[in-house]
């Protein structure tokens, strides 16, 4: 029988509920006043600094969801997870992506068992192979170096590698070790996408990295079978295994599709997809592209937060900060989504990441025991690098809709421009941007303000800023590898505290089955009509109206077409 304890039931939950009543005539153009409340609202670790000064919070909201938190055994669920315990119940697994970047003389155990020397075998195995590969000891089919990379995967196996790699791109030091060298993604079935990531490149300097768990996922496979016809059809079936390698944990489907099995990289079920960047579906390519030393770094940077969130106390812990605030903006100030903001170009792809760890682990009707929530978990999570941002979407966020906003902010640029003769550098332009929008929306500006400043009356309305619009502010020293790592476990475990607060399994995600398993419906409707001329049946009759049309516009497509591949 499932519990029917939920959080909402507690002392603490329903007193924060009466607290929302104390910000009615709170603005943080007071609030911000409160030198006192707002220096013990910046956290700093390992060179981080948070300043959640700008949040409509107090320090008396601070102890409310301290003893919400306290409730929630939130520090025991912490426990558990480092401990190798299923927290992740409906799948009966451990959640242990902590253990991916732990220290070789870490102990972490799942099932009995310390995991951690089979996290380091897979660490070097990655590092014996991507210098081989690297240095051009391996070489391709017909002896030529292997300089080029493209990783096949999706979700979770694609998005975090994809980010980590954009933000090494400019990195000084991992764009030295990249020389000469391309990586490039593959994850949409698209074959638009095929086309895009194989343009430009030769079949004979290129290496295929397939990254599947089950090596059954059907977009990924797909892709995989896609390029290896581009690899066979140029330099003949046997270059499959000296151009193609796998992540995956299937050997038995590796081999059959025609990759030596010496060359597959394992992870195991206690890596969620999601969560996977510092396994081998991250570190594999990125190793290939950048070193393994520099991806190292990155996984110290993230290892320096995972001991952090374990250990500090709540009050000093930033993830924990994070996590407890989005759950007080969410669920109680009934703020539905957040804006990530980096001011980064190199951060482009951070946001697309942290929008699918956050909203396929949080994206919850449910408890963790199965009870219907009365109350709305999760975030709708976006984002854009400012100052692009700035000139799209923030309109809204001014003078629209209240989103909660994370601004991060970097000291230092990867590429740092000076212009003789400008007021400010390239940087300072874009941080005078990070420091200034906060304050925009926290203060906003009053029509007593604008009328002093003549505005036309009938103006006033238009330009008016109501303010009060909560934001936060992270600061990182500069964005190497390991600034990258620190970001990355931030925001993981964050995610993380928000779900044990809220009391449901962040790291299963039934809701992607469905639209797949219909589409296996469709899939063979599809063929059997191509093939035989069946008709379209056992669909409503929208769909069979779609599904119709399609055929019919599509008929030109022979039933047994011979292989075609991308033309760039």
């Amino acid at each position: 029988m499932a519990s029917t304890t939920l959080i909402c039931d507690t002392e603490p939950w329903k007193d924060l509920k009466a607290h929302v009543e104390d910000f009615k005539n709170t603005h943080l153009r007071d609030l911000m006043n409160d030198k006192e409340r707002c220096q013990s609202m910046m956290v700093e670790f390992d060179g981080m600094l948070l300043d959640y000064s700008r949040q409509r919070a107090t320090l008396e909201t601070m102890d409310k969801l301290d003893k919400l938190a306290e409730a929630a055994s939130l520090k025991q669920h912490i426990n558990r997870m480092y401990s190798g315990e299923h927290i992740n119940s409906t799948e009966n697994r451990s959640v242990l992506h902590v253990a991916l970047r732990a220290p070789r003389d870490a102990v972490i155990y799942s099932d009995g068992k310390n995991v951690v020397p089979d996290v380091w075998n897979v660490l070097d195995k990655i590092k014996a192979f991507s210098e081989k590969v690297r240095s051009g000891s391996w070489v391709g089919a017909t002896g030529k170096p292997l300089k080029d990379v493209i990783a096949i995967g999706i979700g979770g196996s694609f998005l975090g590698p994809l980010f980590v790699h954009t933000a090494l791109q400019t990195d000084p030091e991992a764009a030295e070790f990249a020389k000469g060298r391309q990586l490039r993604f593959l994850a949409n079935v698209d074959p638009i996408d095929v086309a895009r990531n194989i343009a430009g490149l030769n079949p004979e300097t290129t290496l295929v990295v397939v990254v599947s768990k089950t090596f059954t996922t059907a977009e990924t496979m797909l892709n995989a079978r896609t390029l290896r016809e581009w690899i066979s059809s140029a330099l003949g079936p046997c270059a499959v295994a000296k151009h193609m390698v796998a992540v995956s944990t299937n050997l038995t489907l590796v081999e059959k599709f025609g990759i030596d099995t010496n060359n597959a990289f394992a992870f195991w079920d206690w890596v969620g997809g999601r969560y996977s960047v510092c396994s081998a579906v991250g570190v594999l390519p990125l190793s290939l592209q950048y070193g393994f030393p520099i991806v190292e770094k990155f996984l110290k940077g993230a290892s320096s937060i995972d001991q952090h969130f374990c250990s500090a106390p709540f009050e000093k812990n930033i993830p924990v900060l994070l996590g407890l605030l989005s759950v007080w903006n969410v669920s109680f100030l009934g703020y539905p989504a957040r804006a990530i903001l980096p001011y980064s170009q190199a951060l482009e792809k951070f946001a697309p990441h942290i929008q699918q760890v956050s909203m396929e682990s949080n994206g919850k009707g449910v408890s963790i025991d199965g009870v219907p929530l009365p109350y709305e978990a999760g975030e709708i999570d976006f984002g854009e690098p400012g100052t692009n941002g700035q000139h799209s979407f923030y309109q809204l966020i001014h003078q629209g809709r209240v989103i909660p906003c994370d601004f991060i902010g970097i000291v230092k640029s990867q590429q740092p421009v000076y212009l003789k003769g400008e007021l400010v550098s390239n940087h300072d332009e874009l941080m005078s941007n990070f420091f200034a929008q906060p304050d925009a929306l926290a203060y906003g500006k009053t029509s007593e303000q604008l009328l002093k400043e003549n505005v036309p009356q009938h103006l006033i309305p238009h330009k008016t800023f109501s303010g009060n619009r909560p934001s936060l502010s992270l600061l990182l020293p500069s964005l190497n590898a390991y600034n990258i790592g620190q970001l990355l476990a931030s925001y993981e475990h964050r995610i993380a505290v928000e779900g044990f607060v809220w009391g449901i399994n962040s790291f299963d995600q039934w809701g992607v089955e469905l639209g797949k398993s219909l589409a296996t419906q469709v899939r063979k409707q599809l063929h059997a009509s191509r093939t035989k001329g069946d008709p379209v049946e056992g669909f409503n009759f929208s769909t069979t109206t779609l599904l119709t049309r399609y055929l019919e516009a599509s008929s030109d497509i022979p039933a047994d077409p011979p292989t075609l591949l991308p033309r760039i």
